[in-house]
């Protein structure tokens, strides 16, 4: 058989083990896995001695900025940055203008994606119309998305459209999803404690980023663990499939574990600003509304890589949320009128596989996190694994390479990156996605429309 690729001499990491082998690719599939030096044939041979080779990243948890604040990102600046960063795989957010909360609406979205997306996609559409999600589960995308929060001082990123408080709602929309057998992610917030806590801090005068980094994390991060508790309640008297978003206090760890414990169909995720970024509180004075986000104070972090190793949390995603400096810059005198939210598509992967450097993960475990368990809870086939027949979404990583972060480097349309003067050890070096090479040699070489749609896969049992 000649095949189009042929990767020779890697590292295969995969959930369950590494092992050397050469990689035959055909018509955007792994044809072949073979012992290395079997003379595969192939026009295009990659050596990759000395490099790792992963499946392809999946995030499921990006916000691309288009339709509707393309000033900020577009689906072409958000999946070139995909590619640099190992993501083979993006699901966006449905925090856009128009909402995409129809399927007239969420088809127009999808065409947008078929012009411009380097990387494969989905979008989680909006589930706040109940009547509409028979019609968008249909599309074949992957999760609905609720948030629990109105933003207080701004209409954005949080705006009109996208946010149910009502408990009542809330479950109307669980049992819908049941119907449609979609899971649902939410991102988790108690809008009248918010509302009650802020109000201190203004009544005390105290309106800058710090002021609103406290506020999220005030009482030990009550906000969060009184929505997760309420979250999993309800999950457990509808047996939706929930997917909790910005995990990140001890006490939310704790409750997740024990829904699990009792059966509960629940996943967790984490995103890199709790590990990397707004676990400290010098970054925050450092850096004020361009590491928020959210702080995460560090008695909470440990937790965070505990459910990471042991299975409490299931996945690493980006939260990618790119704003511009001038969204950033109120933040110094009022956090409330900041956008939130950090970018990070791009050097998601650094992160991660510094972890592993430094002992914080495994490199299997790592694999899982970031590829193999978003492909099985949101029924993408074929993806998260090196294995005949599965799709040849991969990334070559050269896990001795260290590297400094810098704005001059970043992608997003926004230009700088918070966590610049960071250094990591670890580095995707060349990306593949259907066998064909969309990053190498530091440069995106992928076309803007020739990522497709990573469709849900109904064949496919639901699992955790």
């Amino acid at each position: 058989m000649v095949f189009d690729t042929v990767i020779t001499g890697a590292e295969v990491a995969t959930a369950t083990g590494t092992y050397t082998a050469d990689i035959g690719i055909r018509d955007g599939r792994i044809a072949a896995l073979t012992q290395p030096g079997e003379a595969l044939e192939a026009p295009e041979t990659v050596d990759a001695a000395g490099l790792t080779l992963m499946p392809g990243l999946i995030d499921v948890h990006s916000h691309h900025r288009e339709p509707g604040f393309t000033h900020k990102e577009d689906i072409a600046t958000a999946t070139a940055a995909c590619a640099a960063g190992g993501i083979t795989t993006t699901f966006a957010m449905p925090n856009v203008h128009p909402v995409p909360n129809d399927a007239a609406t969420l088809e127009a979205m999808f065409e947008l994606y078929r012009r411009s997306a380097i990387v494969n996609w989905n979008v989680n559409a909006a589930g706040t119309d109940v009547e509409q999600i028979p019609a968008l589960a249909a599309m074949g995308i992957a999760a609905f998305k609720v948030f629990m929060v109105v933003d207080t001082g701004r209409d954005y990123p949080h705006m009109p459209g996208i946010g149910v408080h009502d408990h009542g709602e809330l479950m109307a929309i669980m049992e819908a999803c049941v119907a449609a057998d979609v899971p649902l992610m939410v991102h988790p917030h108690d809008q009248a404690l918010m509302d009650h806590i802020e109000r201190g801090y203004w009544d005390r005068g105290e309106r800058d980023a710090l002021a609103y980094a406290k506020a999220y994390a005030a009482h030990n991060g009550l906000i969060w663990d009184s929505a997760i508790a309420t979250l999993l309640r309800l999950q457990e008297a509808t047996g939706v499939r929930l997917h909790l978003l910005h995990v990140q206090t001890e006490r939310s760890v704790e409750l997740i574990a024990q829904a699990k414990a009792r059966g509960q169909a629940v996943s967790a995720e984490v995103n890199p600003w709790a590990l990397f970024l707004g676990h400290r509180w010098e970054n925050i004075e450092r850096l004020g509304s361009y590491a928020l986000s959210y702080w995460v104070d560090e008695h909470h972090v440990e937790a965070l890589w505990d459910g990471l190793r042991d299975g409490t949390l299931d996945l690493i995603s980006t939260d990618h949320a790119p704003h511009t400096r001038e969204e950033k810059e109120p933040g110094w005198t009022d956090g409330w009128k900041a956008n939130t939210g950090t970018p990070s598509a791009q050097f998601c992967a650094r992160m991660v596989l510094d972890a592993v450097h430094r002992g914080k993960l495994t490199l299997e475990r790592a694999v899982e996190l970031t590829s193999t368990a978003p492909a099985r809870i949101f029924r993408v086939a074929g993806k998260g694994t090196v294995t005949v027949g599965a799709d040849a979404d991969l990334v070559l990583v050269d896990r001795a390479r260290t590297a400094t972060v810098e704005d001059a480097e970043v992608l997003s349309k926004i230009g700088y990156s918070p966590y610049a003067g960071q250094t990591y050890t670890g580095m995707p070096v060349r990306t593949f996605v259907g066998g064909r090479t969309v990053f190498a040699d530091g440069a995106v070489t992928g076309a803007p429309g020739t990522g497709t749609q990573s469709r849900r896969d109904d064949r496919t049992a639901a699992v955790r």
